[in-house]
């Protein structure tokens, strides 16, 4: 395949950037996306340009880095996949492709395509983990029983990589599914309960102090989801927040 990419390029935070057009050829059906971009660095590198920085790590859809906007899609146009795991055959020969980074104000550019997702890290040191001692004390994993139904909820939140499509997807830019995600999957685990209420109170006021908007209602972020993180998982964040400040009240 013959095609015309459209990148995003953008030296560094305080660069106002630009789209930059590039011609590449003989691309393989078979490539994944990010090995399109490969190629297309080792072409730039060949004639002494600048490559194109674009983020990722395992390459098997788990870490999440590889977060790219593509035709004005989290990840581009496959479902249930993320930037890595996009094939070159979901395009067509002499296709123009627009590549962008994830667009958020509390995901600021580092450059080019990569962002700074730190807030994400920062949301989750503020509540999203369990205190217990495992040090010489570990428990047997029956002792504590958990309904298959939590089990289940708890593990599909946990699921979540933090890729960022939410965010991008979202017109507010909210950070709603993700937080959601993460404070789902220790509200219906029993090692959860004990710091259930300050956790919920802790993540949302950090995910609110980051700047990211509030929750639009349209579902753009599951839709989006590379895993597919649930609704739910937001009306249950709502309603262990409303639990949270009622108790605090009283």
């Amino acid at each position: 395949m013959n095609l015309t990419l459209k990148i995003w390029r953008q030296k560094n935070a305080n660069d106002k950037g630009k789209m930059v057009e590039y011609q590449i050829s003989d691309v393989s059906p078979d490539m994944s996306f990010l090995e399109m971009l490969d190629v297309l660095n080792e072409d730039l590198i060949s004639k002494d340009e600048e490559p194109v920085a674009f983020d990722h790590d395992c390459r098997e859809g788990i870490c999440g880095m590889c977060s790219l906007h593509i035709n004005g899609e989290p990840h581009g146009p496959d479902k249930g996949i993320t930037t890595c795991q996009l094939h070159m055959r979901k395009f067509n020969d002499g296709d123009t492709i627009y590549i962008e980074p994830f667009r958020a104000k509390a995901f600021p550019i580092i450059k080019d395509l990569v962002v700074d997702r730190g807030a994400f890290d920062r949301i989750q040191q503020s509540g999203a983990y369990v205190s217990v001692n495992t040090s010489g004390n570990t428990q047997d994993a029956n002792s504590i029983p958990v309904p298959k139904e939590d089990a289940d909820m708890a593990f599909d939140a946990a699921t979540c990589i933090g890729c960022g499509a939410c965010v991008a997807a979202c017109k507010n830019s909210s950070a709603m599914l993700f937080v959601s995600a993460k404070v789902s999957q220790y509200a219906l685990l029993p090692q959860g309960k004990v710091e259930a209420k300050q956790r919920v109170q802790d993540m949302v006021a950090q995910m609110d102090a980051e700047g990211f908007g509030n929750c639009s209602n349209t579902g753009a972020c599951e839709a989006e989801c590379p895993k597919g993180i649930s609704l739910e998982n937001i009306a249950r964040m709502n309603r262990e927040l409303i639990k949270a400040k009622t108790a605090v009240k009283h």
